[in-house]
C-alpha cells in the first residue's frame, strides 16, 4: 500500500439475501483528505460507510487499514469514529459529559480529560456551553456536540454520514464551511455522505459518485463537474444538455447538423459520441450571429440567473442566462470549444 495511502477497499461485495448492494468496489482514502461517497438515495454509500466503520461484514474482499486487514476487527477496536444525521446525544448528560463521554470509556485521568474536552468543545465553538442540557441546544449546535464527541477520541478516520441533512439551507452552509475548517486544522481524515451535489462540490477534495452499489467516477470536484465521465455523472452533477454527436477526428465534433472545434482527441474517427454542455457555459446572442439557432420555450427565474428553455432544431437546450428573455423568441446561442466536453456512448 501507498505511505499515504490510509485505507483502502479491495473488491468489496456485499448482499443482502440475493439483493447486491455493492458489487466489486475498490476504493482508497489518503491520509488528510476529504473525501466524499455522492450518490442517490440507494447508490450503496451508506452501505459502504457502514463497511469502513465495522457495522456491517463483507461477503468478499478486504479492508485494508494502514496495512493491515481490518475485516474481523470490531468498530470499538477500530481508529474509526462516526457522526450520524440523527447526533444521538446522550440526554441525561450535560454537553461536557457527551464529550468526554469515549475518554471516560479509555479510562483517562480526569485532569487529562477535562483539558481535552475544553480544548474540543473550542475547536466546534461551544466553550462556556460545558454545562448546558442537549435539549437546550439548536440543530447546530447539538451536530458541533456530536462532532466534538467523536473527535475528542484523536480518531485517524471519521466518517460522516449525511450529518447536515438535518439543518435548515442556512445553517447547512455555515455547517459545511465550519467541518471543512476543522478538518483541516486537524489534519484528520474525513469520509462524508451525501446525495446534496452542491455540498459535494463545497466541501471536498475528492468526490466518489456511486450509483447502484458502483463507483461511476472519481476526482476532484472540478473534474467530476467539467469532465464527467458518463451520462449518469453528468446529469446528476449540475445540469447538463447531452446532444449525440459525431467525432470527426480530433479536436472536431458534429452536432445539431454542424462542426464545432473543441478540445478532446483520442475517438475513434467518425465515432458517434455523447456531447455535454453546461448551461452556464451556452451565450445568447442575436438570432443573426448564433452559431446555433432556436426558440426559447419557457423562462423561470432562478435567483441568481434565470432558467431558460429552447428549441435548438429538435433538441430542448437548457440555458443560464443573467438577462430575461422572452419567451416565443428566436434567438442564437454561442459556445466555445472549452465548453464543449465529450463522453464515449455508453454500451447498450
Amino acid at each position: 500500500m501507498e505511505k499515504d495511502i490510509l485505507i483502502e477497499l479491495r473488491n468489496i461485495t456485499k448482499k443482502y439475501e440475493e439483493n447486491v448492494v455493492i458489487e466489486n468496489l475498490n476504493l482508497h482514502v489518503r491520509r488528510n483528505e476529504f473525501i466524499t461517497l455522492l450518490g442517490p438515495s440507494g447508490c450503496g454509500k451508506t452501505t459502504t460507510l457502514n463497511i469502513i466503520a465495522g457495522f456491517e461484514n463483507v461477503d468478499s474482499g478486504n479492508i485494508i487499514f494502514e496495512d493491515n486487514k481490518i475485516n474481523d476487527v470490531p468498530p470499538h477496536k477500530r481508529q474509526i469514529n462516526t457522526v450520524f444525521q440523527k447526533y444521538a446525544l446522550f440526554t441525561h448528560m450535560n454537553i461536557y459529559e457527551n464529550v468526554a463521554f469515549g475518554l471516560r470509556i479509555k479510562k483517562l485521568p480526569e485532569k487529562e480529560i477535562k483539558e481535552k474536552v475544553k480544548n474540543m468543545l473550542k475547536l466546534v465553538d461551544l466553550d462556556g456551553f460545558e454545562k448546558r442540557a442537549t435539549h437546550s441546544l439548536s440543530g447546530g449546535q447539538q451536530q458541533r456536540v456530536a462532532i466534538a464527541r467523536a473527535l475528542v477520541n484523536e480518531p485517524k478516520l471519521l466518517l460522516l454520514d449525511e450529518p447536515l441533512g438535518a439543518l435548515d439551507l442556512k445553517l447547512r452552509k455555515e455547517m459545511q464551511v465550519e467541518l471543512k475548517k476543522i478538518q483541516k486544522q486537524l489534519g484528520i481524515t474525513f469520509v462524508f455522505v451525501t446525495h446534496d451535489q452542491e455540498e459535494a462540490l463545497t466541501m471536498s477534495d475528492t468526490i466518489v459518485v456511486m450509483n447502484k452499489g458502483a463507483i461511476q467516477q472519481i476526482g476532484t470536484p472540478e473534474d467530476i463537474y467539467n469532465e464527467p465521465k458518463n451520462r449518469f455523472v453528468a446529469n446528476f452533477i449540475g445540469e447538463s444538455n447531452i446532444i449525440n454527436g459525431i467525432m470527426l477526428e480530433d479536436f472536431k465534433v458534429n452536432f445539431e447538423g454542424k462542426d464545432f472545434q473543441c478540445v478532446d482527441k483520442g475517438f475513434n474517427k467518425d465515432e458517434a459520441v455523447e456531447v455535454v454542455i453546461r448551461p452556464e457555459d451556452i451565450k445568447i446572442t442575436d438570432e443573426a450571429e448564433g452559431m446555433l439557432k432556436g426558440k426559447v420555450t419557457s423562462v423561470v427565474f432562478r435567483g441568481v440567473h434565470y432558467e431558460i428553455k429552447a428549441m435548438i432544431y429538435n433538441t430542448e437546450w437548457i440555458i443560464h442566462n443573467t438577462m430575461q428573455v422572452s419567451v416565443g423568441k428566436n434567438i442564437g446561442i454561442k459556445i466555445t470549444p472549452d465548453d464543449i466536453h465529450i463522453m464515449r456512448k455508453a454500451s447498450e
